[in-house]
């Protein structure tokens, strides 16, 4: 059989519209893919805020120092020598509430360091860990309450600021 110029005219341009078609339909689906996927992003990321970042912590307050006269008592001996005491305080206290406090009531606060001091032996003061427990000792005796019925104060830290055996 014969085949006429005019059916094989026919033939060929059928078969590059196929082509054609078949990739515009690739193409159309590509671009409609991305573009669902685009608009469920923006619908995703608009709906739902991105977490809240931490927010910044409050810095604490500033402590209020407040210094103590310096002191000087007579340590307890049993060599027969007899031993002083001068020490420099500070107090850490939380805020100046606690300040005006303890400000009001310092005759009877210093009288219980300084009782509290005599009774102590040089040696015992010696040592590093001695120091550390005299500063707790004192920072509990401070925080005594002062009055009846009234609530402790709060001591942070007892600090030294002179702090000499002889």
């Amino acid at each position: 059989m014969a085949t006429t110029p005019a059916s094989q005219a026919a033939a060929v341009p059928p078969a590059k519209s196929g082509k054609i078609k078949r990739i515009l339909v690739i193409a159309l689906i590509a671009i409609l893919a991305a573009g669902v996927a685009g608009g469920a992003t923006w619908f995703f990321m608009s709906r739902h805020p991105a977490a809240p970042t931490a927010a910044t912590p409050v810095p604490p307050p500033v402590p209020v120092f407040f210094p103590l006269e310096p002191m000087t008592v007579n340590l307890q001996s049993d060599d027969g020598e007899t031993h002083y005491l001068r020490i420099g305080l500070t107090l850490k206290l939380a805020d100046q509430k606690t300040q005006d406090k303890l400000a009001e009531h310092m005759p009877e606060i210093r009288s219980r360091v300084l009782l509290a001091l005599s009774n102590k032996h040089p040696q015992d003061l010696a040592p590093l860990e001695g120091k550390r427990a005299l500063a707790e000792e004192l920072k509990t005796l401070i925080a005594q309450p002062t009055e009846a019925g009234s609530a402790p104060v709060h001591v942070q830290d007892v600090l030294f600021t002179e702090f000499v055996v002889q």
